[in-house]
C-alpha cells in the first residue's frame, strides 16, 4: 500500500510517499481502506518534534514508534477478523486511530472496540474524517469546564479545526458564544453559532472585563494576563493540547499554580480524551443538521508534504484534508 512515511524529525520535506506492507487484521480487528484523512496539529508537531519533550515519547533521535501519521480517518470496511460481529465488508466508516496513527495511508488496522463507527448518512468521506480531532478536543474540554447553560464562553481561535467544533457544541449545550478569529473568518464564525465576534487585528478581546465563565484557548495564543482579566473569579481558563511557543507554556504553568492557588481560575489542559458514546453523539448532532465540519483545502496523499506546510502556517480554516484513491 502508499503511505506517507517520516524516518527523522523536520520540515515537510522529511515526509515521504512510499509502498509499504498492508496491515493485517487480526481476529477482532477490521482493515479498512482509507478514503479520506487529515493533518492537524498533532500531525505537524509530531513530524517537528514541537515541543522538544514528544522526542521522549516518540525517540531521541527520530521517530521510532510512529513512522505514519493521521489521526483520524474515513474510508470503508475492506475486511473483518473471524470475530468482528460489529461491522461488515463495505461498510462506510470514520473514526480516529488516536496516538497510534496510521491514517496517511491506505489501509489502516483498528480493533473492532476502537474509535470506529458507521458514518453519518449525511456526510461525505472528506466531511466525515474531519470529525474526530476537533470533535473530541472541543467536547472533552467543555465537559471538564462543566459547561452549563447560559454561562457566556469565549472561544479563542473559533476558526480553527477545534474552534468550530468548540463553537458549535458550546452553542447546543446553552451558551453565549464569543468567538475570536480574523476578520477573513468573521463570517463564518457567526454561520456556526457565535453570538458575538471579536476580531482580534482590530480589538483586543480582554479589554470587555471580567464577564466570562469559561475562556477556551484552542491555539494558545489568548497570554495568560489577558485571559484572567475577562475571566470570572473561580471560572474555567481551557488551554487545549501543548498549544503555543515554549516560553507561553511555561507562562501558563506558573501562571495556573497562581491561579489555582488563590482560587482567580479553574485550570483545565492536558490532552484530550474520547468517552463511550461520543461517536454516537456526533452522528445524531451532524444527522439532524446541528453539527458540521469545515474544510479549509484538499491534497492528495502525493501532496502531504504541502499540506503539512499550509496546516503549520496556523492559518487554516476549519480542517485541512487528505483524500486518499
Amino acid at each position: 500500500m502508499k503511505a506517507a512515511v517520516y524516518d527523522r524529525y523536520g520540515p515537510p520535506e522529511v515526509l515521504e510517499v512510499r509502498e509499504v506492507a498492508a496491515p493485517v487484521p487480526g481476529d477482532n480487528e477490521v482493515l479498512i481502506r482509507i478514503r479520506a484523512t487529515t493533518v492537524c496539529a498533532a500531525d505537524w508537531r509530531m513530524r517537528k518534534a514541537d515541543p522538544f519533550f514528544i522526542r521522549l515519547f516518540m525517540g531521541l533521535r527520530g521517530p521510532r514508534k510512529v513512522r505514519i501519521l493521521g489521526m483520524e480517518f474515513s474510508g470503508e470496511i475492506e475486511a473483518v477478523g473471524k470475530c468482528v460481529s460489529r461491522f461488515h465488508k463495505g461498510d462506510a466508516v470514520f473514526g480516529s486511530a488516536g496516538f497510534q496513527f496510521g491514517c496517511h495511508a491506505e489501509f489502516l488496522c483498528l480493533p473492532e472496540s476502537g474509535q470506529l463507527a458507521m458514518m453519518p448518512r449525511t456526510m461525505s468521506f472528506e466531511e466525515a474524517a474531519a470529525v474526530m480531532f476537533g470533535g473530541v478536543s472541543a467536547l472533552c474540554f467543555l465537559r471538564r469546564a462543566k459547561i452549563q447553560a447560559g454561562q457566556k464562553v469565549l472561544i479563542y481561535g473559533a476558526s480553527g479545526s477545534v474552534g468550530v467544533f468548540a463553537v458549535q457544541l458550546a452553542k447546543y449545550f446553552g451558551a453565549q458564544v464569543t468567538g475570536v478569529c480574523s476578520t477573513r473568518n468573521v463570517a463564518l464564525v457567526k454561520s456556526l453559532g457565535a453570538d458575538h465576534v471579536v476580531d482580534y487585528t482590530t480589538e483586543d478581546f480582554s479589554q470587555v472585563g471580567p464577564i466570562y465563565d469559561v475562556l477556551f484557548d484552542t491555539v494558545g495564543h489568548s497570554g495568560f494576563r489577558r485571559s484572567m482579566r475577562c475571566l470570572k473569579r473561580g471560572g474555567a481558563c481551557v488551554q487545549v493540547g501543548y498549544s503555543g511557543k515554549l516560553g507561553s507554556l511555561v507562562g501558563w504553568m506558573v501562571g495556573g499554580l497562581w491561579a489555582r492557588t488563590t482560587g482567580k481560575a479553574k485550570m483545565i489542559g492536558g490532552v484530550a480524551q474520547s468517552a463511550a458514546g461520543d461517536q454516537a453523539f456526533f452522528t445524531e448532532l451532524i444527522e439532524a443538521g446541528k453539527l458540521r465540519t469545515v474544510i479549509d483545502r484538499r491534497y492528495r496523499l502525493d501532496e502531504i508534504a504541502e499540506a503539512h506546510r499550509y496546516a503549520q502556517a496556523g492559518h487554516k480554516v476549519g480542517h485541512v484534508v487528505i483524500t486518499i484513491g
